[in-house]
């Protein structure tokens, strides 16, 4: 492990990079999650992007200007890194926040406050292979080494946000609460308007027809690959390595098939059973 790379807070690494032990420790303890606030949780490349394009477009309606004229992190601070609680602080209600951090970690505020919840997750072995390819492109992050190196890193739990089962089992403890509301990114996929109009509902916003129409165009794979302030193309060549790779690669379920031998996947199999084993909700991957 390369020391500088990461920094370890309560247990879980972070890129050292975009956030710090202080900045951490205040968001865990200090910051105010507002009843306003919307604040969008995903494990890293669960659709994170692709979410915050949609809820930027029911805010206003449908209308792409300003998903078009803003990039993304300003957009929805990540709160978790030390610009998006700097720009978090500054923003005025109603806030739109993001975080990848772990429940126990997350703002203590959470538990008082009536701020909205979307919770957004993916098939966790999709999720490996975008993280794997990820990795190999943002230098914010180790070196993955083979996919078969990376894969034992990722069910131990040894990379970035740590587990992915920690990570959702720990959410979904809040499943009952009326202000939390999780969808899957195989759900966005199959039916993208019907989506659309569950998260208005959850969101108590009216829009028509119309609007719905156009945010489902415009959070298309195709419209956000072509749009600048979505596509991550305004990251610094120093921090990711565009001529390797795109951010948004292809936006597809079931990639991991094309990158996982059987007895990969067999393997991953048998340690997904054992760690949600105790979960009881029904997930599109079975």
């Amino acid at each position: 492990m390369t020391p500088e790379l990461y920094i370890t807070y309560k247990g879980i690494l972070f890129p050292s990079m975009r956030s710090t032990v202080e900045t951490l420790n205040y968001v865990e303890n200090e910051f105010q999650l507002l009843d306003e606030d919307i604040l969008l949780v995903t494990y890293p490349k669960s659709g994170t992007v692709w979410m915050l394009e949609i809820l930027g477009l029911i805010q206003h309606s449908g209308d792409p200007s300003w998903v078009h004229s803003t990039v993304v992190w300003e957009r929805a601070p990540w709160i978790n890194t030390n610009l998006g609680l700097e720009l978090a602080l500054k923003y005025p209600p109603p806030r739109l926040l993001t975080t990848h951090l772990p429940f126990q970690i997350s703002p203590k505020s959470l538990l008082h406050s009536e701020a909205k919840v979307i919770y957004t997750l993916r098939n966790p072995k999709d999720v490996l292979i975008s993280y794997y390819h990820f990795a190999k492109l943002y230098d914010g992050l180790k070196d993955p080494g083979t996919v078969e190196e990376f894969l034992e890193e990722f069910l131990s739990g040894n990379v970035p946000i740590g587990s992915w089962f920690d990570h959702v089992k720990g959410w979904l403890e809040m499943k009952d609460r009326s202000n939390f509301f999780f969808i899957t990114y195989e759900e966005l996929q199959k039916d993208l308007r019907g989506s659309v109009e569950k998260i208005c509902h959850f969101l108590g916003k009216e829009i028509n027809r119309q609007q719905i129409d156009a945010v489902v165009e415009n959070a298309s794979f195709q419209k956000m690959k072509d749009n600048k302030m979505s596509n991550f193309s305004n990251l610094p060549d120093a921090h990711f390595n565009h001529k390797e790779g795109k951010f948004m690669r292809k936006g597809i379920c079931e990639d991991w098939k094309n990158h996982l031998t059987v007895k990969q996947s067999k393997h991953f199999d048998c340690v997904y059973q054992e760690k949600m084993k105790d979960v009881n909700v029904a997930f599109p991957w079975g």
